[in-house]
């Protein structure tokens, strides 16, 4: 429980903020060219909010007149409502006189007037309807620059990886082999520094270049390589080798008890040979699935496993009985790589910020095409998903990053030329450019109900995707 709340409570942090800021981009525009702002809030409010600077109490508070309601009950404008929702799921500016998510039709039934969104130039309009998508991305870059200016940057280039990558059967056929070290693709040298952005460059490279027993060999790489496939497979297309030395035992686990030492090399796993560490946690999960189908005597008996450890040159076999877990009870001894550590100044920091974001941006631009396929769709999340890609423990350092990351995505999704959507918008705002012919509110408003709808659709799939997930 502890866990879910700092993980929800991070999200719920970094979702206020970026919505905050975001509507905050389409606000200062629209101040800016003299457009009324009616309401902003950060989460929805529908049939009630948790506060409002429209509220009897908080205008007694700070001494604010309470205006007379006109015979419909309605109060004259008095400035920009400012409140808080109860549904923690983004937040939202009324802009006067525009069809927005309030659906106000009754307010576009009233002659124009000057201080509305539709009285403005094109242009302006326009500015508005980008402000938020351009603060999103420029707060994305500011947080990655003071991120690498505040903690740096470290990363192991894998070509520093001396004990190579293990590769799972599929990698293995199209000419991989466990030790192989990664060098460079037909595009250069491989330069990427995180996991994911390592897959994304074998999986677009059509040939890859790996130090092999001393040589450079080059593998002829198949068309419909997919990244998805190359993450999602169990076990991944590739991993940093571990070898396959005990580094420390557990007292009183099944390890400790059978035998098993610090400095222990495991050859055999229940008559199965073990190159490296990664190949016994292969075996591991290879169990665990046999379980899944097995009766509980035959679970009890997939627990009982014979270990064979070189110790002092000498080959002992060790009999032992795993948790329910399939847990030994031992750490392997990880490979001790050459870290480059990269730190910047202040004004260094911001061009080494615009870069990595930008790479960010490639990279889950690239990655969108996978969104259209099957194994795409189904991967898409909702909030579960989210919540899960921060720490367990509040860690300002990794939080930055993912709230930068969220950024990012929040600034593409909503330039989608999604009707409902910024992006929806700015496309029709770009046809009025260009054909000088303003569409007309009646088709403005279907729109606008009609991407609404597939902003729904696209919620109710990603978070029962979630629960699909946790269910299954």
């Amino acid at each position: 429980m502890e866990v879910f709340l700092i993980k929800a409570l991070q999200m719920i942090l970094a979702l206020s903020l970026l919505v905050v800021l975001h509507e905050g981009g389409h606000f200062f525009f629209s101040k800016l060219f003299g457009v009324r702002v009616e309401k902003f809030y950060c989460f929805f409010d529908p049939w009630f909010h948790i506060i409002s600077t429209k509220d009897r109490w908080v205008r007694k508070l700070f001494n604010r007149p309470i205006p007379e309601k006109n015979e419909k009950g309605e109060e004259p404008y008095s400035g920009t409502e400012y409140g808080l929702g109860w549904i923690p799921l983004g937040g939202y500016v009324k802009i006067a006189g525009m069809i927005d998510e309030s659906m106000d039709t009754e307010q576009m039934a009233q002659p124009e007037q000057p201080w509305e969104f539709r009285a403005k130039p094109a242009w302006q309009r326009l500015l508005i309807m980008v402000g938020g998508v351009l603060v999103n991305f420029v707060l994305a870059l500011f947080i990655y620059s003071m991120v690498l200016y505040t903690w740096g940057d470290s990363y192991v280039p894998v070509q520093s990886y001396t004990q190579g990558m293990s590769f799972n059967e599929r990698a293995q056929e199209i000419g991989f082999k466990n030790g192989d070290i990664l060098l460079a693709t037909e595009k250069g040298e491989i330069t990427a520094r995180k996991t994911g952005d390592v897959f994304r460059t074998i999986a677009d490279a059509k040939t890859v270049t790996v130090k092999r027993d001393g040589k450079d060999v080059t593998i002829d790489m198949p068309e419909e390589l997919s990244l998805l496939d190359m993450i999602n497979e169990v076990p991944q297309f590739m991993e940093m080798q571990i070898p396959n030395v005990v580094d420390s035992v557990v007292a009183g686990m099944p390890g400790a008890e059978a035998g098993l030492k610090a400095g222990d090399k495991i050859v055999a796993f229940n008559g199965h040979a073990i190159g490296n560490y990664n190949e016994f946690m292969n075996e591991i999960a290879r169990i665990n699935d046999q379980t899944l189908e097995a009766t509980a005597e035959d679970s009890l008996k997939l627990r009982h496993a014979t270990m064979v450890v070189e110790r002092a040159s000498e080959c002992d076999t060790l009999q032992l009985v795993m948790t329910p877990e399939f847990k030994i009870g031992f750490t392997a001894k990880l490979p001790e790589y050459e870290t480059v550590k990269l730190e910047y100044g202040f004004f260094e920091a911001f061009p080494a910020g615009i870069a990595y974001g930008w790479n960010v941006l490639s990279g889950y631009v690239s990655d969108m095409k996978y969104v259209f396929t099957k194994k795409g769709a189904k991967s898409v999340g909702g909030f579960a998903t989210i919540g899960s890609i921060f720490p367990a423990s509040w860690d300002w350092h990794a939080f930055w990053n993912m709230t930068a990351l969220l950024s990012i995505i929040l600034a593409f999704m909503n330039i989608l030329p999604i009707p409902a959507l910024d992006g929806g918008h700015v496309l029709f705002l770009l046809w009025e450019v260009i054909t000088r012919r303003k569409p007309n509110d009646k088709f403005m408003e279907y729109a606008q109900m009609f991407g609404m709808g597939i902003l729904f659709l696209l919620m109710i799939w990603a978070n029962l995707n979630d629960v699909i997930r946790f269910l299954f």
